[in-house]
Order: structure tokens, then sequence, then C-alpha cells
């Protein structure tokens, strides 16, 4: 009966090709295993010695050889055991280390779509909980197989050296092992995905719960998040009973059918049914011990099968996403140099096939260092616009142009190079407020180019009077600022990369007065030169915009200046209305 499915058996093999390139370092090992193996059948053997030669006989050679062997057997032992122990324990962490990086480099570039379906908590299980899953299974497992079969084969072939007749009522039992460890594989590799699963949810629950902790405490959440993180826990730690129940019940039913054979080989050797081959009790003593010793590993190896469906079921979960496809970047064309144009040629996007459209056929053109402003009430499509500048979604038809060539034929490197952006929810890092505002820059700006940028973002003040200045660490996602500190780092970011297109999305719909007095500041000095697009809340930020575009329901209603639009009393006049009513 196959003990794995034709999928776990590929799974597997994908997981041992992470061992291949330590084969060094795994020869080692096995010679250790092989060592540590030899010794249990080597120590089974000196009983034979021991018995007939030192106590029946006396014999003054045996007296002295079985002490010393013993004494070097077990220097062998340790030596040979440390060996096999380190090497796969370095080659289990080198597989975790080799996986992890996989998945979060793959993580770095998939889809934005992906992300936005995506549990972050369950990522982050997957990354971390599932990948040493698959590190055991295909090395500390691998260490127990190998070493416990070597030592099985050995210490087998004892007992049938000594009499073949017991050792085959001891194998009798085989095929039974056999049939139940191919019953229970499966229960293991679906008690195993539960339980990550599981896992996922939890550190969802966590996350979300640490994330929003000023709106659990305002609103008197404690309780709520308790009982979500009651169900979620209670439900991983019954996934974890039922697969430890597998594991209880597999064990001792596998050591009961080993007890029936030890009964039986007791009762045949002592009733003298061997006839004449009858063994001396140093034989049978040596016979019997190398059972006994067989016990261990054959423990061992009917309790690996859950540790490699634990492994089979992360891995399966891993090499999924492994196996994801990332941002299509089939363009060969390079984006440099000034943006002359953008242009939008009737785009339609929706953001999953079973979902009504978004956009609905948009044409926009902007000239270079234009300023164009997209209004409209929630849902209309002007966010969703702008994210196809950059390629963060796909679009279904039409065409996006910039200098005459669609975004689609640029290199993804090249575009978003050329664009830079500035939103509401200012993304920033667990850093120093200097290596926020140089990401991605590396060791190639200076210090006083990131702080030119700062005094033109109207930053450079409230930065010099924090205690630690510029080496001042925000916290996490900046929390250490306020919002319109962390928007005027934003800010200086922006300008430091000197990207010819410019991105503002509601840049400025979450501050008070006097912060977006002083980051609107900040922005029409980042706004010179460039090409400008900006999703407004505020009408009044935009009413400077050369040009301003009213969306509704995913196409362009009207567009032009404030007082062209004001004069026609259509939409954006309604809009300004209600906003200044």
């Amino acid at each position: 009966m196959s003990v794995t499915p034709p999928r776990a058996r590929d799974t597997y093999r994908r997981l041992l090709s992470y061992v291949r390139p330590h084969w060094l370092r795994f020869s080692y090992a096995i010679l250790g295993m092989v060592g540590f193996a030899l010794t249990d059948t080597a120590f089974a053997a000196l009983l034979q010695p021991m018995l007939d030669g030192g106590f029946v006989e006396r014999d003054q050679t045996a007296i002295w050889f079985v002490p010393t062997a013993i004494i070097v057997l077990f220097l062998i032992r340790g030596a040979a055991g440390y060996a096999s122990t380190y090497y796969m324990a370095w080659i289990g962490w080198a597989v975790i280390k080799q996986l992890r990086a996989e998945v979060f480099a793959k993580y770095l570039t998939l889809p934005t779509a992906f992300y936005d379906e995506a549990s972050s908590g369950e990522l982050i299980s997957r990354i971390t909980f599932n990948s040493q899953k698959v590190a055991n299974a295909a090395s500390t497992a691998l260490t127990v197989f190998v070493r416990d079969t070597l030592t099985s084969i050995g210490l087998l072939a004892l007992m049938f050296w000594h009499s073949w007749q017991l050792s085959l009522c001891f194998l009798v039992i085989g095929p039974l092992i056999g049939i139940i460890v191919g019953r229970v594989s499966k229960q293991f590799r679906k008690a195993s995905r539960n339980i990550q699963e599981s896992m996922g949810e939890v550190s969802h629950v966590i996350q979300e719960a640490i994330d929003g902790s000023r709106v659990v405490k305002i609103f008197g959440g404690q309780a709520g998040e308790k009982e979500r993180f009651e169900f979620v826990n209670e439900s991983n730690r019954r996934f974890n009973m039922r697969e430890t129940r597998i594991r209880a019940l597999n064990v001792p039913i596998i050591q009961f059918l080993i007890a029936i054979a030890l009964a039986i080989i007791v009762f045949v050797a002592s009733g003298g049914m061997l006839g004449d081959d009858s063994l001396s009790p140093g034989q049978f003593m040596s016979f019997i011990g190398a059972m006994l010793l067989l016990f261990a590993p054959m423990r061992r190896l009917t309790s690996l099968n859950s540790q490699i469906q634990q492994g089979i079921a992360a891995g399966e979960s891993l090499f999924d996403t492994l196996d994801l496809e990332s941002e299509t970047d089939t363009g060969t064309e390079l984006l440099q140099g000034p943006v002359t144009s953008v242009e939008y040629q009737n785009v339609v996007m929706a953001y999953r096939p079973d979902k009504p459209a978004v956009l609905n056929g948009v044409t926009l053109q902007v000239q270079a260092g234009e300023t164009v402003a997209l209004v409209g009430e929630s849902g209309s499509g002007k966010t969703s616009l702008i994210s196809l500048l950059p390629r963060m979604y796909n679009y279904d038809s039409g065409h996006i142009i910039i200098n005459g060539t669609s975004v689609q034929d640029y290199t993804l490197a090249s575009l978003r190079d050329s664009i830079s952006y500035v939103s509401q929810d200012v993304v920033l890092f667990n850093d120093t407020i200097l290596n926020n505002i140089a990401y991605g820059t590396g060791d190639a700006v200076s210090r006083e180019t990131v702080e030119a940028a700062c005094v033109a973002a109207h930053a450079h003040d409230f930065i010099e009077g924090l205690d630690k200045g510029y080496e001042t660490l925000v916290g996490e996602n900046g929390i250490m600022l306020s919002g319109g500190q962390r928007q005027r780092v934003a800010i200086a970011r922006a300008l430091l990369k000197n990207a010819p297109i410019l991105i503002l999305d509601e840049a400025t719909s979450a501050l008070d007065n006097e912060s977006e007095r002083r980051v609107q500041q900040g922005l029409d000095t980042l706004m010179q030169g460039r090409t400008t697009l900006v999703v407004a809340h505020r009408l009044s930020t935009i009413e400077n915009a050369d040009r301003i575009v009213v969306m509704k329901e995913g196409r362009v209603v009207e567009q032009g200046t404030h007082s062209e639009l004001i004069a026609k009393a259509s939409h954006y006049s309604k809009l300004h209305q209600l906003q200044f009513s």
C-alpha cells in the first residue's frame, strides 16, 4: 500500500532538493549515522561473549574484552551521534533560511491584487511556522529515518544470524505495521493542514489587535477581541489535539503488535520448539537484546510518519506560494529622461472577472508639467485610475501611454523609477527618519542631499527639534510622529527621488488646517516642474490645479479649470456646493 499519494511524494522530493546542495555535510552526517547504527548492533552482539564466555565459561579473555569493547563502543557512539546531529541540524537551518528567503522574495514580487485578498497573519505564519515544519521533514526526519533504518537493519541481521526461525516470527508483524502507517498518513496530512491554517488565523487576529490597539481601547473592544482570539486559539488547540490523538493511538498499537511477536518468540525458544538448533543462553540473550534494542528505532520510525506528513502539508503550502505567478514584466523599453505626456485611451478595468468594471472607457491626456486633479464621489474610480500608471494592477482593455509608448512595453523597474507617490496613508518603517527618507537609494545619497529635500518639504525644522534629529526612530509605521510630520517625511522622500511623474492620493485629507497648510507648502514645492496626478477629497486643495477631472461611476463626466467647472453648474459645482455648504 502506498503511504503517500503522488502529489505528496513529489512535494517531499522537492523538499529533499533543498538538501542536495549540502551533499558534503550530508555525507559527514551519513557516516555518523552509520557509526551510530553499528554501535547498537555491536552492543547486542557483545551480550553473547559476556554471558557465554564471562559468566558461563569464565573465559579471562572475554572478561577483559567485553568491558573494554563497551567503553570503545560508546566513545564511537558519542562521536558518531554528535556528527550526525550537528551536520543535519546545520543542513536543517540552511534549508529554513533558504525557504524563508525564497518565500520572502516571492512576496516582494506578487501582484498587488494578491495582497488585497490575502491575510497578513497567514502569510507571516507561512514563512515562519511552515518553513520550520518543512525543514524538520527534510533534515531532522531524514536523520531519524536513515539512522534508525540502518540500526534496524543491523539488529535484524544479528537476529537472523542467531536464529532465522525466531526472526521470522518477529517479521510477521511488518505488513500489519505497514497497513497501519498507510491508513494514518492521510489523517496526519489533513490534521497538519488544519493546524497550519489555524496558526495563520491566530497570527492574523493577534496582528489586527496589535495594529488596532488604539481603536480597541477607545471603543471598548477588549472583550470582543478576547472572544475572537479564544475562538481561533481553541480551534488551533482542537486541531493539535486531533493530531496528537492520531499519533498517540498509532504508537501503542504498533508496540502491542511487537509485544505479541516478543511473546511468541519467548514461548517458542523456551519451549524447545527449535529442535537441535536450540540457542545457548548467550545467543538467546543476544537475540532478545537485539530485538529489545530494535523497539526504539522502530517506534521512532513509526512516529516519524507524522513529522513527514506535517512537512509535506507545510511544503505544499509553501510551494503553492512559490509557484504563484509574479508580476508580469515583459517590457523591454527603458523609461528615461523627461516625461512629455501621459495618456489614458479608453481604459477599462475590473479587479476580478466576476466583479463589475471600476473603470469604463476612461480617456485622459496629461501634458508635461501639468497638474491634473481627479475628483468625484467615493467609488468613482479615482484611485483605480492612478494605480494603473505604475502598474499596481493591470487593465482589461485600452491603452496607457507615456511618451508615446505603452506602459506594458516599459520594464517595471524603469517605469516605477519615474514615478513618485505620496498618499494619505504614509508607510514608514521602524527605522530612523534619515533612512526612511533615503529609502530605496542605498548609499547613493549624502546626508546633505537628504537635508536639502527636507528643507524643501518644510520638514527640516521639526526634525532638527527632535532629541536625536535625523537619527530619531519613528516607531512602527511612524507612530512616534504626528500625521502632518509623517506626510512631510513622505514628501521629502518623494523630493529626494526626483521622479518626473508625481502621484498624490488624498495626501492632505486627514490633516488639520495647520498641518495641511504646512504639508501643502511642501507639496507645492514637490509639484514644481513635474507631471502630477492628484486625487483630492478636499476641493479647496486643488482649486489652482491646471485641470480638474470629474469622475463618476468609472467615467470622466467633465473636466476643466476650477472657474470653468463652477460656471458650468454641473457635477463639479454640485460637489463644491455640497462640501462648502
